[in-house]
């Protein structure tokens, strides 16, 4: 079964959004990589949860027919990938969000964090 990108995208967010991911954003990437063609970047308070949402993305996804590429960083919990072909799914600790970046990297912007117990701040801030 082939799953068009948009419908793959909905699911990701869908089973990101179960598993209370924060700052979801959703890129448009086809016009400029041909690797693939959208990119979600998501928060999680803590590495169990940035683990829980990445598996939980991995897992619907499987289940909806869609071949997994592969996962990345799931020992650490810090920035796990999940790599559904032609939607590439980060989700991520804030700080280490914060330092890679890579909204801007694609053209996207960058949501503002509050750290937990922390004050808020704003990673855009010049």
């Amino acid at each position: 079964m082939h799953m068009e990108v948009q419908e793959i995208v909905k699911l990701a967010i869908n089973a990101l959004e179960d598993v209370k991911g924060k700052n979801i954003v959703s890129l448009d990437t086809s016009k400029l990589t041909s690797l693939f063609s959208h990119l979600i970047v998501a928060t999680g308070d803590s590495n169990r949860q940035v683990k829980a949402l990445a598996n939980n993305v991995a897992v619907d996804l499987k289940a909806a027919g869609v071949d997994i590429v592969g996962t990345e960083g799931h020992e650490s919990g810090e920035w796990v990938l999940v790599d559904a072909g032609d939607v590439v799914i980060h989700v991520m600790l804030p700080a280490v969000r914060d330092y890679y970046d890579i909204e801007a990297l694609w053209g996207g912007q960058k949501p503002s964090f509050v750290p937990v117990g922390g004050r808020p701040w704003d990673a855009t801030a010049e």
